[in-house]
């Protein structure tokens, strides 16, 4: 009890004696005299407006148009979007500490729904929301003085809050330091967010949201900017071995926290929860609350594509949770010698594994049908392995681009998904030596994505029915 009684006092004293250095901070910035006026320099995801290159506080004005849309949120699905600008997530704001910030929000006139915004850098009740409720065709005009350095969410905060912030209405504001960030070769804008269809994960056509599911915590995609594959194959970021990168991150929920993880990287830098006074070092992964935002930085040391994900791994690989960034120059094999040596490795009870996995597979009713199906299946269950382009990953994955082994012989390759495939094979003249594990989806589904599969990147363009694979199901 003693050391208890001791340790309590010690720990208030310190922590009291931080505050009138936060205090003084906050009023040195409410004192900053305003110089000129601008406009601010608003960016769609994945990019950032550029650094603020001024020494002084200015009085900053920011339009944010609401749109309701209708997007794709994956393959073949369509939803109806709430957006700060049209897209998911939000336009990135970027101003100084010390600025003044005038905010319109101007509510779209053929919107269905009133909104407002929310925003963490705001001092003061509802961050701006009670000052911003904007029916359709109107404008709503308020300001703000940026007191505190920091990454922050921004959102929608008309009721049901749940609803507004889960049909996409999040976005990121950045309030550098006065004395601004450290330079890097690329800064990028990420946020995940979590979707509630009434619809399974994959279900083709309009889906609506699901109040139910929301409440239950229960969504269908889990997401990086607004889609499945929003920021892969030729829309992954991109960057040079020696570069070093940025990334600004927001978790806009509204229910999933996200454990955010670049495979193969490790964050040299680290502002957790968005704030500048306290960064660290080292970082593996990297938690972001929901409403809440990180700052990672890394230097680029290897070439190739390196996956970024939501570490709760469904999320990434069967929700959408996945980003690519992809690096170019030349390797260096200190850092990173890739595989050295494939030895069979086959310990007792050894195996095939068998992938099981729910359907809900319609019916294709023609081949292009099919080839749309095909595509939903292939980037829920295969892209993550082979990639979104199909060139696969270099001695461990096996190209379907383009692929002989697959236009030599169609019922070897509906044999080889549906019972798996063990040992050795060659493809396009690489040798690849791991196991391909069974496919227990339908007939329908194995059906949409092998047609797919073949339809693209330069295969033979052969379809493949439900009737095909059940058949060689029956002789495994």
């Amino acid at each position: 009890m003693k050391g208890r009684q001791i340790f309590i006092p010690f720990v208030l004293a310190a922590s009291l004696a931080a505050l009138p250095a936060l205090a003084a901070t906050r009023e040195e910035n409410l004192a900053d005299p305003i110089i000129g006026e601008e406009n601010a320099v608003l960016a769609d995801a994945p990019n950032v407006p550029p650094p603020i290159a001024r020494d002084h506080a200015t009085k900053v004005i920011v339009h944010i148009e609401v749109k309701e849309v209708v997007g794709r949120l994956a393959d073949g699905v369509n939803y109806t979007f709430w957006t700060f600008g049209g897209k998911v997530p939000g336009k990135f704001i970027r101003i100084r500490e010390g600025d003044l910030v005038e905010m319109h929000l101007d509510n779209h006139p053929d919107n269905k729904m009133p909104h407002n915004i929310d925003l963490h850098a705001v001092n003061g009740p509802g961050g701006g929301a009670a000052g911003s409720l904007t029916a359709p065709g109107h404008s709503s005009v308020f300001s703000f003085k940026a007191l505190n350095p920091g990454l922050y969410v921004y959102h929608c905060a008309t009721a049901p809050v749940a609803m507004h912030v889960a049909n996409g209405m999040y976005g990121l504001i950045l309030v550098e330091p006065k004395g601004g960030l450290p330079k890097v070769d690329h800064e990028y804008y990420l946020m995940q967010g979590d979707f509630y269809t009434q619809g399974p994960n994959g279900e083709q056509g309009d889906e609506p949201f699901s109040m139910a599911k929301a409440i239950d915590e229960r969504p269908e995609y889990v997401v990086f900017n607004g889609a499945v594959g929003s920021t892969v194959g030729d829309k992954a970021l991109t960057a040079k071995i020696g570069e070093t990168v940025r990334l600004f991150v927001g978790d806009g929920g509204p229910n999933l926290t996200s454990s955010f993880h670049v495979i193969g990287e490790i964050f040299d830098t680290v502002y957790p929860e968005g704030n500048m006074s306290t960064p660290t070092h080292e970082v593996q992964t990297t938690l972001i609350p929901a409403g809440g935002a990180a700052i990672v930085e890394f230097k680029m040391s290897e070439v190739g594509t390196f996956i970024i994900v939501d570490h709760s791994l469904v999320r990434a690989f069967n929700r959408g949770a996945l980003a690519q960034l992809k690096v170019t120059g030349e390797e260096n094999k200190l850092v990173y010698s890739g595989k050295t040596s494939d030895l069979v490795y086959q310990p007792e009870g050894a195996g095939i594994q068998v992938a099981e996995l729910p359907s809900n597979a319609p019916s294709a009713k023609s081949r292009a049908e099919r080839i749309t199906l095909g595509s939903a299946v292939f980037a829920n269950n295969c892209q993550a392995c082979h990639q979104a382009n199909g060139e696969g990953i270099p001695d461990a994955f096996p190209p379907l681009a383009k692929s002989d082994f697959l236009n030599a012989d169609k019922l070897r390759v509906i044999k080889t998904v549906v019972g798996g495939l063990q040992g050795k094979v060659t493809v396009n003249g690489a040798t690849f030596d791991g196991v391909m594990p069974a496919w227990s989806l339908s007939d329908e589904d194995l059906a949409d994505v092998i047609t797919f599969v073949y339809s693209a990147w330069g295969n033979s363009g052969q379809e493949v029915t439900p009737d095909e694979v059940k058949a060689i199901r029956g002789k495994n």
